[in-house]
């Protein structure tokens, strides 16, 4: 068994209520001990001065693609989310998968990855699967049932749930939802969902989500509440989720510090409609990926690529930053991410979201490092009942960050969103060194995580 000592950091664990300077000692992968003692280890890393965290779990992700000419799993996605101290990515968000979700994670368990991966089953997955491609219309009971077997079978071979996109596909019904939904309930997995609506549709939105709670008898969760109610909601918005729960319902949210969305040029996000819903214009939109990467959008640029690129992923500009802030300061929020990339390209949240949190929430006392760190891990871990992640109780996995609380910064920007952040000294997977100063050293100690 090999050990290492990781030596005079400041050590905080929410969930043990812990944070005090003192010494962790790893043994064979797990958490075997914190003390102020110097136990004899085979390797020793002294990280006075530095914060010694649960690893972080970015719950709202979208995994890489497959790459089917290699049979392999490509890693910008879950290298950057290393980059930025995650040691577990929750894919499959929002009713998209990039592949099969149980293969997938049989090819990170053979493969290996960047960091852990998680993966929940999703909606539209299983509807495109079936054939069933109009997101406008619903599905025959037929369907269902195959939807329905096909999940179980993912739900067995460990994955954590199930998502649902139902703002991009509209046709979808009660009857899916619930049908597929109740599934959770024996293993008390999530349903996540991103809503049907945003802006003022967002309230009847949370409503269904909440009827899924309730009906279906399983945990629920409020994909990226930013982007679906700051746009002057979230207060409300927020006081309806305390009222869920307090009438039964497990509701919780997760968001992501940025005040811009981002999503396919495509999607239904840009039905007709959507300037006057969000009360602006076609230069609120920056085109991230295609021939018009980097430019801003003119009715001439959007016609063009809603009829002949629908794929081309943007960036919308249309939140209010003080929204987002009330979302983070909530104890119903977690950190997610949302990151998603096209052609390489894409947001800055997929690169630094979490490096973001630190450095605009907690290096400057808005939340305090206790509260962000559950925010960034135990929170996650908690909802998706991963009782060794998210902690360092002896036993647990050592996935554990370190980092400087006042160097870190998210470098990424809009224009180029794969620059990481700085400032994390150590990331370890299972009890072994995966990213050093900021480098990464070993990407491929991540395994699946199956329930």
């Amino acid at each position: 068994m090999k050990t290492l000592l990781i030596k005079g950091g400041r050590v905080v664990d929410p969930k043990q209520n812990l944070d005090r300077v003192t010494n962790v000692l790893v043994c064979d992968g797990k958490i075997a001990e914190i003390t102020d003692e110097m136990p004899a280890a085979d390797f020793v890393i002294d990280v006075s001065g530095k914060i010694v965290s649960p690893g972080f779990i970015d719950i709202h992700m979208h995994e890489d693609d497959y790459d089917s000419e290699n049979d392999a799993i490509l890693t910008s996605m879950s290298t950057s989310a290393l980059h930025m101290g995650v040691t577990l990515d929750i894919g499959g968000n929002c009713g998209d998968n990039s592949m099969d979700p149980s293969r997938f994670l049989d090819i990170t368990d053979r493969d290996g990855a960047p960091v852990n991966i998680g993966i929940l089953v999703g909606h539209t997955w299983l509807r495109n699967s079936g054939g069933k491609t109009d997101k406008y219309s619903p599905i025959p009971r037929d369907t269902l049932k195959a939807m329905i077997n096909s999940c179980e079978e993912h739900l067995a071979n460990g994955a954590l749930g199930i998502s649902f996109g139902v703002k991009y596909v509209p046709g979808t019904t009660d009857d899916e939802i619930q049908g597929l939904s109740r599934l959770c309930r024996k293993d008390s997995k999530i349903v996540s969902s991103h809503v049907r609506a945003d802006v003022d549709g967002v309230f009847d939105a949370a409503d269904e989500l909440a009827r899924t709670g309730q009906q279906a008898g399983v945990r629920v969760q409020f994909s990226h509440i930013g982007s679906m109610g700051g746009y002057g909601q979230m207060t409300e918005l927020l006081e309806k989720v305390a009222e869920y729960r307090e009438s039964g319902i497990d509701m919780l949210c997760d968001c992501y510090p940025y005040s811009a969305f981002s999503t396919g040029i495509g999607e239904t996000t840009y039905d007709d409609g959507f300037l006057k819903r969000y009360n602006a214009g076609y230069d609120s939109i920056l085109i991230v990926s295609g021939k018009y990467a980097g430019k801003r959008c003119t009715k001439e640029i959007f016609d063009e690529l809603r009829a002949e690129a629908p794929e081309t992923a943007t960036v919308g500009y249309f939140m209010k930053p003080e929204d987002i802030k009330t979302a983070l300061l909530s104890p119903l929020v977690m950190i997610g991410s949302d990151g998603v990339r096209t052609d390489g390209m894409g947001h800055p949240r997929a690169s630094g979201a979490f490096a973001r949190f630190i450095s605009d929430y907690m290096s400057t006392g808005l939340v305090s490092v206790s509260d962000g760190i559950r925010k960034m891990s135990t929170m996650a871990a908690e909802r998706l009942n991963l009782t060794r992640k998210g902690n360092l109780m002896t036993g647990s996995d050592a996935d554990i960050t370190i980092f400087d609380i006042n160097r870190v910064k998210d470098m990424a920007t809009y224009e180029n969103g794969q620059i990481p952040p700085v400032g994390f000294d150590y990331v370890l997977i299972g009890g072994e060194i995966a990213l050093k100063n900021d480098k990464v050293v070993n990407g491929r100690l991540g395994r699946s995580v199956r329930r």
